[in-house]
């Protein structure tokens, strides 16, 4: 368990937190910022910044203003009375290196996700530019056929994906790591089933577009 003293500073509604640690001789410095531009920096904005420097994770993090233990982790630092100067206590438990591992792991396959959440983004845009009927009709036929291969290839990735996390088998004391992959299936599963639309009004497009072309030919 570790014990870390934090005083911060505002400008420009930034915190500069410089920090130093009481574990042993280790000492860091950082700067919390807002991750929404001209923002004001949350509890969360900076116990994301903590977790990357101790290594302790957010939900394991217990910090500690003036005696009050901070849990709102969507609130401005501001709000929470955390200003210039205050000190904030950090209790908490590092990973083992083996659960860091388990962790690098379930990371770097939550940037895969991201990778491919935005391949679906894409594909979404493009559709509802056809729906709307940005693009000329006679091009419409090609273009819903090449959405429906790409939205079937990126369901497939996210399967893929899904069967990489299902693989990792984690002991029960890796609590973080658990935590992690339940959230980590839950997202890719929310991303399949919004495949699954996209891939099915896709196809009533096409449908559609069938019908009337028959239609025409008649």
């Amino acid at each position: 368990e570790c014990k870390t003293k934090f005083s911060a500073e505002i400008s420009n509604n930034k915190y500069y937190c410089y920090s130093v640690f009481l574990l042993g001789n280790e000492k860091h410095s950082i700067q919390v910022a807002s991750q929404q531009e001209d923002g004001e920096p949350t509890l969360q904005d900076m116990a994301v910044l903590i977790e990357q420097v101790t290594g302790v994770p957010v939900p394991f993090q217990k910090l500690i203003y003036k005696g009050r233990s901070l849990k709102e982790l969507e609130q401005p630092l501001s709000a929470l009375g955390v200003k210039n100067g205050c000190k904030v206590m950090l209790i908490g438990k590092r990973n083992s290196p083996e659960e860091e591992a388990e962790l690098k792991k379930l990371k770097d396959l939550e940037k895969s996700v991201e990778q491919i959440a935005n391949k679906l983004e894409e594909v979404n845009k493009e559709f509802t530019s056809i729906q709307k009927g940005f693009l000329a009709k006679d091009l419409q036929a090609e273009a819903l056929k090449q959405l429906d291969k790409r939205i079937k290839g990126t369901a497939e990735q996210f399967m893929k994906i899904l069967e990489q996390i299902d693989a990792i088998n984690l002991p029960e004391n890796f609590s973080d790591c658990k935590l992690k992959k339940k959230g980590l299936v839950k997202r890719v599963q929310v991303f399949l089933a919004q495949c699954d639309t996209i891939e099915g009004n896709i196809g009533q497009e096409m449908d559609k577009l069938q019908s009337k072309n028959l239609a025409l030919a008649e």
